[in-house]
């Protein structure tokens, strides 16, 4: 499946590119060779040398390059002359220039010069010169996007996976001494009733569980850092008991399924945004935020149930329903109780003894708290049991290392395509493909990059956010809604990348689809829940 969406995501990405530089190359978007009339104020005038203030009402740009602009614009502009009246200018595009000054100025690599050549016709007065400038010419402008972007996010996953030897190396010896001394069965036995009906296929003592019990701890106390190695740990735990090393397991592809739902207590990242931009209730997503999620993971785990059924053969639906209609009806019921409890308004007075203030100081505590007592925890345990705790340490970070280097390929490979993807245009043009879908549900056009980029690139859905939030304001209805998706779902495709290709996955099964579906619930469910309480 990843195979499939690795290529739709360049080939979607570079066609994008080639049609959109072949339509502008046809309209002459940026107008090449076409000289632009302004005026300069100069500022010094040096003679062969002058600096000034270039000016670009929006009137002038509007009628010059056929696209609507909604401010005036001005700029410093640098200019050296080969003789009296002709030569050559860079102007230092800084601010919020207009959008097509903004493309241009990109174009030549250079995201704050804009150049070309520059004829002087006169002097209106003493210190403004009216001019005509013919800006350097563009062309094939979104090809260079993607090729720049392509090798922009090949970097960006090299110095990802880099940045993990560390944060591996320590985790992955904490949690050696942890397996050697006992604990990690200990902890799995408390949670077996759980895990059971979760992992039928894992035994409930294989190190595996306890692995996978840590990631999903460490995730929904937000402890991003600690929860990646405990994950990529239980990855190649569960590869143990893989038969077929190449293919994802049932048991995988819950796993993750959970990972991709991305169910946190503490949304820190989105609530840190709110505070910057000037939110008087950053944390006021906690609990739409709890909502969302827990919608995602719930369908995320039912999806995943429900998909590896048709991978068994001769597998007959009809007969899976007749014998599973009490755990159906019963997740039916218990689904619509919910939402009653959150129409109706009761569930808020069930918990109004826990207000979002408390809610938040008390998961906060915790998860400061919580790294240094796992380490604490983990080595005293190990000391108490006579563990040599040092040479199991490094044994464990040695591993980590291993893991961190051999998830590189496989990481450049899928964010190289999300970048091509992402600067080929494509993404726009999925926007306008969903829009009427999303006007019908009563998602706010605006929303809908944020609600697409989510499961591609967990830095690209910050950035939108934090522009979405910037225009809109972080207690709006569209500041709140983003931020929900933000915190209530994951980097689908980025979870995907590194836990299999940790264990040298390639064919990932059902993983994708269950992992997609995650996404879908925790946005549907995000939005409902917004609109709900502040639409």
């Amino acid at each position: 499946m990843l195979n499939y969406v690795w290529i739709a995501l360049i080939v979607l990405g570079i066609g994008t590119a080639v049609t959109v530089d072949i339509e502008n190359s046809a309209s002459n978007k940026f107008k090449n060779n076409i000289p632009f009339h302004t005026q300069i104020e100069i500022i010094s005038n040096q003679g062969k040398a002058i600096n000034g203030t270039i000016f670009f009402t929006k009137d002038e740009l509007t009628n010059f390059f056929k696209e609507k602009n909604s401010s005036d614009y001005s700029a410093s502009i640098s200019i050296k002359l080969k003789d009296n009246q002709t030569g050559s200018f860079v102007i230092n595009v800084k601010g919020k220039p207009p959008k097509i000054i903004s493309e241009m100025a990109k174009a030549s690599g250079k995201e704050e010069d804009l150049t070309g050549k520059i004829k002087i016709n006169n002097f209106s007065s003493e210190s403004l010169a009216n001019v005509e400038l013919i800006f350097e010419e563009i062309s094939f402008i979104k090809l260079k996007e993607v090729t720049n972007s392509a090798l922009d996010y090949a970097g960006t996953a090299v110095n990802i996976s880099l940045g993990l030897i560390g944060i591996m190396a320590l985790w992955l010896g904490i949690m050696k001494i942890a397996e050697e001394a006992g604990l990690i069965r200990i902890i799995a036995n408390w949670l077996k009733p759980i895990t059971k009906k979760l992992f039928p296929d894992v035994p409930h003592d294989h190190p595996a569980m306890g692995s996978m019990i840590m990631n999903i701890s460490a995730n929904m106390l937000g402890l991003g850092n600690a929860a990646t190695p405990f994950g990529l740990k239980a990855m190649e735990e569960l590869n143990e008991l893989n038969p077929n090393k190449d293919t994802a397991t049932n048991a995988m592809c819950t796993f993750l399924a959970i990972n991709t739902a991305g169910m946190t207590l503490i949304p820190a990242t989105a609530i840190a945004v709110r505070a910057a931009a000037g939110s008087t209730e950053p944390a006021i997503i906690i609990g739409t935020s709890l909502f969302a999620s827990f919608c995602a993971t719930v369908m995320g785990l039912t999806s995943a149930k429900i998909l590896e059924k048709f991978s068994i053969t001769n597998f007959k639906f009809n007969v899976w329903i007749k014998n599973s209609i009490k755990n159906v009806l019963s997740f039916f019921l218990i689904a619509a109780l919910i939402v009653t409890l959150i129409l109706t308004g009761a569930f808020g007075l069930l918990f109004s003894f826990l207000s979002p203030d408390l809610f938040k100081s008390v998961i906060q505590l915790v998860s400061t708290f919580a790294i240094p007592l796992l380490i604490v925890t983990f080595i005293g345990f190990g000391v108490v049991k006579k563990v040599n705790v040092y040479e199991q340490f490094i044994e464990g970070a040695k591993e980590g290392f291993k893991i961190a280097v051999r998830i590189i390929p496989y990481l450049v490979a899928m964010l190289v395509a999300i970048g091509i993807f992402r600067s080929g245009g494509a993404m726009d043009w999925l926007v306008i493909v969903l829009k009427p879908v999303t006007s019908f549900i009563g998602m706010p056009a605006e929303a809908l990059p944020m609600a697409l980029m989510r499961p591609l690139s967990g830095s690209g859905s910050l950035g939108i956010m934090a522009e979405i939030i910037s225009v809109h304001g972080p207690d709006s209805f569209i500041g709140i809604l983003v931020s929900t998706f933000f915190g209530s779902t994951e980097t689908t495709f980025y979870v995907l990348a590194v836990y299999f290709g940790s264990v040298n996955i390639k064919k990932t099964r059902h993983a994708l689809p269950a992992g997609l579906i995650a996404d879908v619930a925790g946005i549907l469910a995000a939005l409902f829940i917004v609109k709900l309480l502040f639409g």
